[in-house]
């Protein structure tokens, strides 16, 4: 077993317990970034003067009718920027632009002495504007060729071989949704100036370090001028890792030029309308199968929609394509990224980064062939799974580790769930209930875990021990209620061999531990956990030689196990806090920086080969849905989920990651529709679902009425701290098997063998298309393919085509 794997005696790490604020949250006594406002003396408040145009360019801005509002102290505007006008990483996101680039777009911003007063002066701005024409669908950026940046190609093997070999073949298109973050805390800032004109933000942000890049290149600065603190967030899925960056720093741009506070806190609708979502995708694929139902070659083109500005295209365009083969080994195959750029929010991180895209094109392609290829989908599956053994490397040419987990968690769920015998008592049901169909899926997952990028897979720590033996932690991670302070304070604890409840955990920010990369790509325990174990260790060896010369041995025979120091073989023992103050009066240093970096990466984008990932994560879930054939509203009647997080470093933790995870992704494939106005009328490019009365997100209702999570056993991960493995964005994807499931029960209501076309999100309408498509379906298996609706109104699919050699069998 490695170092950075191997556990002490009687380690904290390991065991269930309930998140680190979870008392403050209950009751309502955890402090937000919001919250600190009103512990602020004189803060003024920035309110955005948002255009409610799709596209144009200002002609006319006049701030003087908001000067007049009473309340009201300042007007911001491009004038005022002292350094770069922009809030972006890739420079094409100015902070006020000169174009409005989507409906809502905030060229300006008004500070005032109350939020309404700001509201009433950002109401008074005068906005000229030259309209241009815009792009808000996907369909119209493709027909326009509208892309921005990289456009990369991932190929192995000899595409053209693998589809003449093939005895099937297969040729469709698939678009789907994009989805909001939702987050129950908005975008918030507060920034003040300090005696000495130093910055200091409290910012909701998954990504302190660049918050700081950004407000200090703005202000033109330099980062060591500029603090970011992060208390924690109210739910960040992404959303908060680029995108509080400009918001940060209006506020820090007012706090400079008025010498006060200045708070800005978007409200939910200018949330919804200011701030990107989840990239929705289009995807135009041709597979190929041998006559065993084994994939041959896969030739794809997947267009992420980025939206006005690149932010995080790239790498969620590249993510995508490295998901694209999920659990299945594809031996020849060439994918193509493209981003278009559309008239819409600048799309950003949401919860698997790209990953949920690429794997949904395969699992939609492998739901909709099955029937056609006379399989159930569970075979066809499990048929196509990686081998261990046998080589087998992703399409970008990593080696699959561990891959007998992929057969591993679903053999688990099928004898967990019962599974055989199910599907017999819903064969049962469905012929007896000829409006009300059953259906039961399993779906697998494979999800590499890292940064892309390799030079962010890194993270440094900060550990001091104060003279009563009590512990501070410092590291660069953020908290947005997933759990990664509770499982630092468990590193922490385990690594020094002391309880629990001696060590505490400041918040995160900048001048304590520098440089950071985001929370974010399921890293924060890996990268952090690595640096706190590191700094820990460091301070451990140190008193280890204390404790030797009070105890009479050599320090490689101490042992310090909850809070007591022993050399083994002997009685004698040293109190922890007697330790302490004995290595303070020696002079020993009682702090240590910490620092990680994920070895063995490699990544080559321009070539697109390489091992991006330290390992995969692995899972498998079934659902068993029912489907009223009347107006097609379902119910998830059960889940059960297998899934790898290693040897988790907190079980509690870990089993509520997966059971939300699962929940958020059955949100996107089910639920949440976005809508934007398409037409030519004065509201083109508006966001339709811009609050939760006309945005449908997942509620208790939508609950499996039988939620059975379990974690993999005897699962430990040599590469990573303590033997885990990330927990956060994996789980979502589990919830493929809900839609497939959906598909199979609109399939059950027309002829054996019907393949069926479901849109995403699978919203009852859609589920009611699917089922009217299967019920007018002939006994071939050909239903009309107009079954599904994306969320523009337009058809969800461009059909399913079979060709030629594969109907005569060839």
């Amino acid at each position: 077993m490695s170092h950075l794997s191997e556990r002490p005696e009687k380690p904290v790490v390991g065991v269930s317990l309930p998140h680190e604020s979870a008392v403050l949250h209950v009751t309502g006594t955890a402090l937000y970034t919001d919250d600190l406002v009103y512990r602020t003396k004189d803060a003024l408040h920035a309110y955005p003067v948002q255009v409610m145009k799709a596209r144009g360019r200002i002609t006319a801005l006049r701030t003087e009718p908001a000067l007049a509002v009473p309340g009201v102290v300042r007007v911001l505007t491009v004038a005022d920027v002292p350094g770069v006008n922009d809030a972006g990483m890739k420079h094409d996101e100015p902070l006020f632009p000169d174009e409005v680039m989507f409906y809502g777009h905030a060229v300006a911003w008004v500070l005032g002495e109350t939020l309404e007063a700001a509201r009433l002066g950002a109401a008074a701005v005068e906005v000229e504007l030259d309209e241009q024409p815009s792009l808000i669908t996907l369909e119209e950026a493709i027909a326009a060729e509208s892309f921005h940046g990289a456009r990369p190609v991932m190929e192995t093997g000899d595409i053209d071989a693998g589809f003449a070999e093939s005895a099937h073949v297969f040729t469709g298109e698939f678009q789907f949704s994009d989805q909001e973050h939702f987050y129950l805390e908005t975008h918030a800032a507060l920034a003040y100036i300090d005696e000495a004109e130093q910055v200091f933000i409290q910012s909701s942000t998954q990504h302190p370090s660049e918050t700081q890049e950004i407000v200090a290149h703005v202000l033109g600065l330099h980062s060591h001028e500029v603090t970011v603190q992060c208390l924690r967030m109210g739910g960040g899925f992404g959303g908060k890792e680029m995108q509080p960056h400009g918001f940060a720093a209006i506020a820090a741009l007012g706090a400079k030029l008025t010498g006060r506070p200045v708070r800005v806190r978007l409200n939910r609708t200018q949330d919804l309308t200011m701030s990107g979502k989840r990239h929705g995708f289009h995807a135009e694929w041709k597979i190929g199968f041998d006559a065993d139902g084994r994939i041959q070659a896969l030739d794809a083109t997947l267009t992420a929609d980025g939206g006005w500005s690149l932010d995080l295209s790239e790498p969620v365009c590249a993510r995508a394509l490295c998901h694209i083969d999920n659990t299945y080994w594809i031996p020849n195959a060439r994918v193509a990224g493209r981003i278009a750029k559309t008239n819409k929010v600048s799309n950003t991180a949401f919860r698997g980064f790209g990953g949920p895209q690429g794997m949904l094109v395969i699992e939609d392609i492998l739901g909709r062939v099955a029937p056609l290829l006379g399989l159930d989908p569970m075979e066809l599956r499990k048929r196509n799974f990686y081998q261990p053994g046998l080589g087998q490397s992703t399409p970008y040419g990593q080696p699959v580790p561990q891959a007998e987990r992929i057969a591993g968690t679903w053999q688990q769920v099928e004898a967990n769930g019962g599974i055989a015998d199910r599907k017999r008592e819903i064969a049962a049901f469905n012929a007896a209930h000829p409006n009300t169909k059953r259906a039961l899926a399993i779906t697998g997952i494979k999800f590499g875990i890292s940064f892309n990028l390799t030079a962010f897979n890194q993270a440094g720590a900060l550990v001091l021990i104060y003279k009563d033996g009590s512990v501070l932690i410092n590291h660069g991670g953020t908290e947005m209620g997933q759990g990664l302070h509770t499982k630092m304070l468990q590193v922490a604890a385990t690594t020094l061999g002391i309880p629990l409840h001696k060590v505490r955990l400041a918040p995160t920010r900048t001048d304590k531990v520098p440089n950071t990369s985001a929370t974010a790509a399921s890293s924060g325990a890996d990268l952090n956990g690595g640096a706190v174990k590191n700094a820990c260790e460091q301070l451990r060896e140190r008193l280890l030689q204390v404790a030797a010369s009070q105890l009479g041995s050599n320090a490689s025979d101490v042992r310090i196990v909850e809070g007591v120091a022993r050399t083994l073989g002997s009685d004698k023992e040293l109190a922890w806090d007697d330790l302490v103050r004995t290595a303070y009066f020696q002079r020993v240093q009682l702090s240590a920086s910490g620092y990680y970096r994920t070895e063995g990466l490699h990544w080559d984008a321009k070539t697109f080969r390489g091992s991006p990932f330290k390992y995969f994560s692995y899972g498998a879930a079934a659902a068993e849905v029912e489907v009223d054939g009347f107006t097609g509203a379902y119910r998830i009647r059960r889940v059960d989920i297998v899934h790898d997080v290693g040897d988790s470093l907190s079980p509690m933790i870990d089993i509520g990651q997966v059971e939300g995870g699962f929940v958020q992704g059955a949100g996107w494939l089910t639920l949440e529709d976005m809508r934007w106005d398409t037409s030519d009328g004065p509201n083109r490019g508006r966001l339709l679902t811009q609050a939760a009365s006309t945005y449908k997100l997942p509620s208790f209702s939508e609950m499996p009425e039988e939620f059975n999570v379990t974690l993999m056993e005897n699962a430990t991960e040599e590469g990573a701290v303590y033997g885990s493995k990330a927990v956060g964005e994996p789980p979502l994807m589990l919830a493929f098997c809900v839609r497939e499931a959906l598909r199979q029960a609109a399939a059950a209501f027309g002829p054996s063998g019907v393949s069926v076309e479901l849109a995403a999100p699978a919203t009852p309408e859609a589920v009611y298309w699917a089922v009217q498509a299967a019920r007018e379906s002939d006994a071939s298996g050909n239903g009309d393919a107009r079954n599904g609706f994306a969320s523009n109104g337009h058809a969800a699919d461009g059909g399913i085509r079979t060709e030629a050699k594969a109907l005569s069998g060839a």
